[in-house]
Parts: structure tokens; C-alpha cells; sequence
């Protein structure tokens, strides 16, 4: 194969993503292989860690990406089936590997797979990801001969995990008890090893590998996905529990009552711990997040910025600033206090033990202290892609000639008296996504009134819902 084209819907903003069979396959492994493979390359580099999550057709596409390399002259170390953060962890802890590529389809469906990137120990998106594509086209590709050699870093990853509790007595966490729910993701076995490594007791669910995902959809941001955890910390009289996503970058919470504890609200659980140690720090959360979180920061000394979504911009950003911690309403947290920087759930679980320790205060406190606002989640309704950006665009010049209170980082966030609302055109899917805030019903009311009057200028309707 001396050339590849891509399917179009395939080369996305944050990483590379499509359907096993019709829009992505063992060829398109290999092209990425070879293209990233160039790339390194020519950036003076020589060696990529790959992992794989616990999908059936991971192991093809592993096979075939190794291929790729290997002919484009780059070394391999391949460190098995594992969580995306298990293969950034390799990334930024090999010191003779200078890239990293997981292929995993995150929490998509069953059906779906795809790849994220490191690169010279930085995010690799956006422009980054639409040069493969260019170089398959042309089949500009080095040659060469590269080799493999496993490594198995699954303890030595857990290890660092458990650090995360440091300076933190053993005896003050022994009463701990709390709920796990792996989704029978790529995070299981990681999970099984860190409870045993934990103190306190655990109780864990469907921590066996399955990419058929037979008991529930792997999206711990989706309240339905979180039933079984929360009647396992119901029965069990649980302190509160944890679920990941189906590569374990993305985090779900509850507490001891059952109430979920979103990514915004986690954020700002980790805020007041971290700056208590690092005072003065910067904080950086995506557009979507409540205005509750900017105001904690706030309050608490910290600096507050918001950002756009999408864990490559976030991970860029705060390598930008300097930031030690930053995250989504997706569940993506990333911690470069006392850790790497990239989005781990497992170690975001460990700190959220280790906060609650430190402050002094259970999560079910935690949770309750927040204040309660109103919001609706994530509403995403579909829209045609030549249209998304274009809406978003004559809605935020109509804003503008009214004088509304607009943040334009990333689509429309409009604050007004009753709270705020957002508007903006997904990176990766034909959707647009909304999301409003206020302090009552009738107010939250008002705001997606707002909503829908500026999409039916637009000749729009926030329509059905759709999935991500």
C-alpha cells in the first residue's frame, strides 16, 4: 500500500474515530501507522508506546498500526490492553519514547473504534491529525524497518496511581467505603489491582474486560449508565462511588445519597483542595461548566479561566499557563499537580479520596455544601455540518447587536440576569450543543426560551436529541 484516503467522517478535532467495518478499518490502522510514524520522524524522533482498550476489533487494528510503524521505520513497545491513561502514562514515564497512540472507540458504541495521540510528549489533534490524512493521499511516507518488544507497565502504572494519596495516614482512610463500576471497560483490570492497593473496602462491578459492554453503555456522564453503581452504594451503605468510561480518561461520581456529582462539581471538590496547597493557582474549565465553579475558584484565591471544550485544547492550554488542574463537564480531569497533565480517571478517583481526607469532610458534605442551581444537561440536537458553524455565527451577531453579555471562546455562553446559556457547534459530530443555568425553574425557563428564539431566527429547532 503506497497511499490511503481516509473516510471523511474519521479525522477528527481530538483524535481519529469511526464505525469497524464501514468507515474504519485494518487499512486505515496502517496509514496511521505510517503517517505518524513519518512525522516522528521527521521530529527527530524514533520510538511510540501503543496500548489498546478492550473492544473486539482492537486487536487487528494493533496489529495493523504496528505494521505501519514498523515500515516507517519506528520502533514499537507495545504495552497491551489497557486505559487511554495507561498509555500516556508510558509516554510521559519511557524515557526512550518520544510518542503514544491508544486505539480505543472511548465511550462510543460497541460498533465503533478509533485512536488517541501523544506526540513529543504533547497533545496530537486538530491540524495534526488532517496532516495524516494529507500524507496518506500522497503517500508521503518515510521507509524503513522498525521492530516491536512488549512491556508490561500495569503495576508500575497502578503504582504511581496510589501516589496520589501520599502524605495522607493510612489509618485516617481505613473506614472508607466506597463503590466501583468499571463498565466492563479497558479500566477493569487497572481497577482490580488498585483496590487491593487502596485502604478502606471496595466494592467493584463489571471490572471484567467485555467490548460488548453487556450490562451497560460505558458513559458515566449519562445518568442512566450510573443505576447499578448507585444501588450498590445504596445496599451496601457506601461513603459515595466512582464509574468510568470505556477507556477510563472520563470520570462519573455519587454520593452516599445517590446524587450524582457532575464534572463541574468534581472540579471544584479538587479546587479547594488544591488551592490550599498551591494558593493563587490557575484553574482552567471548559465552557459548559457551571458559573458556580469560576465563582469557588474565585473565592478561594484561585484564578479561574474558562476554555474551550475538548481534552486536546484543555491539555494545551494548561501546558500553556502552567495550570495545575483543569477539567470538563465530560468527566475529562487532568491534574498536573503532582502528576502528568493528561486526563486520568483512575488517578482523579484517588484524589477525590485524597481531598476528602485533607479537607477534613466526607463527599456526600462535599456534594451538599454546593450551591443549587437549576440547569438542564447537555442538550445536542442534530444539525447539518455546513450549517453548525453558521448558526453559531448569526447568533453571535445578533447578540452582539443587542449588546448582550457574550463569551465567544468557543460558540456563544450569554450571561444574564437569571444565569447563563451556551451555544455551540460540536468539533467532532453534525450537532449542536446547549446548555443553560439559573438559579430557579422559571429562570432556567426564560433562558432556553432564549435558546430557542435565536435558533428559529436562524430557521432552526432544537429537534430530537442526539447521541454522541
Amino acid at each position: 500500500m503506497t497511499r490511503h484516503q481516509f473516510h471523511s467522517t474519521v479525522l477528527r478535532e481530538y483524535d481519529i474515530r469511526g464505525i469497524i467495518g464501514e468507515t474504519l478499518g485494518n487499512a486505515d490502522a496502517y496509514a496511521i501507522g505510517r503517517g505518524f510514524a513519518t512525522l516522528l520522524r521527521r521530529a527527530g524522533g524514533s520510538k511510540v508506546a501503543i496500548g489498546y482498550d478492550g473492544r473486539v476489533s482492537s486487536t487487528d487494528l494493533e496489529a495493523a498500526l504496528l505494521e505501519g510503524l514498523n515500515a516507517s521505520g519506528v520502533d514499537v513497545v507495545r504495552v497491551g490492553m489497557g486505559p487511554t491513561p495507561m498509555l500516556y502514562y508510558a509516554e510521559a514515564s519511557m524515557e526512550d519514547v518520544q510518542g503514544g497512540i491508544q486505539i480505543t472507540g472511548s465511550h462510543n458504541p460497541a460498533n465503533y473504534n478509533g485512536f488517541k495521540m501523544v506526540f513529543m510528549g504533547r497533545p496530537f489533534f486538530g491540524a495534526d491529525i488532517q496532516e495524516l490524512g494529507r500524507l496518506a493521499v500522497a503517500g508521503d511516507w518515510l521507509d524503513g524497518e522498525g521492530g516491536f518488544e512488549h512491556r508490561d507497565i500495569l503495576g508500575a502504572y497502578v503504582d504511581r496511581l496510589v501516589e496520589g494519596l501520599a502524605g495522607i495516614g493510612r489509618d485516617s482512610l481505613s473506614a472508607l467505603r466506597v463503590g466501583w463500576d468499571a463498565g466492563n471497560g479497558a479500566a477493569g483490570p487497572a481497577l482490580e489491582l488498585l483496590v487491593q492497593k487502596l485502604p478502606g473496602e471496595h466494592h467493584t462491578l463489571f471490572t471484567q474486560v467485555d467490548g460488548t459492554f453487556p450490562n451497560h453503555h460505558p458513559d458515566p456522564t449519562e445518568e442512566k449508565n450510573l443505576a447499578d453503581l448507585k444501588a450498590l452504594v445504596a445496599s451496601k451503605k457506601l461513603d459515595f462511588g466512582i464509574a468510568f468510561d470505556g477507556d477510563g480518561d472520563r470520570i462519573g461520581a455519587i454520593d452516599g445519597e445517590g446524587r450524582v456529582i457532575w464534572g463541574d462539581q468534581l472540579l471544584m471538590i479538587y479546587a479547594e483542595d488544591l488551592l490550599a496547597m498551591e494558593p493563587g493557582s490557575t484553574i482552567i474549565a471548559d465552557v459548559k461548566a457551571s458559573r458556580a465553579l469560576f465563582e469557588q475558584v474565585e473565592r478561594l484565591g484561585g484564578r479561574s479561566l474558562m476554555w474551550k471544550t475538548g481534552h486536546s485544547l484543555i491539555k494545551s492550554k494548561m501546558k500553556e499557563l502552567s495550570a495545575p488542574l483543569a477539567g470538563e463537564m465530560s468527566g475529562h480531569v487532568f491534574f498536573a499537580h503532582q502528576y502528568y497533565g493528561y486526563d486520568d480517571a483512575l488517578y482523579a478517583a484517588v484524589r477525590l479520596i485524597a481531598a476528602s481526607a485533607r479537607l477534613g469532610k466526607t463527599v456526600t458534605e462535599l456534594r451538599g455544601a454546593m450551591p443549587a442551581f437549576c440547569n438542564t444537561p447537555e442538550m445536542r440536537f442534530q444539525v447539518d455540518e455546513s450549517r453548525k458553524f453558521a448558526v453559531v455565527g448569526e447568533v453571535a451577531a445578533r447578540l452582539a447587536a443587542a449588546g448582550a453579555d457574550v463569551d465567544g471562546i468557543d460558540g456563544v455562553r450569554v450571561s444574564t440576569p437569571d444565569g447563563w446559556w451556551l451555544l455551540r457547534a460540536s468539533n467532532t459530530q453534525d450537532v449542536l450543543v446547549a446548555r443553560a443555568e439559573s438559579e430557579d425553574e422559571a429562570g432556567l425557563a426564560r433562558l432556553i426560551a432564549q435558546i430557542d428564539e435565536q435558533l428559529g431566527l436562524s430557521g432552526l429547532e432544537r429537534g430530537p436529541q442526539a447521541g454522541h
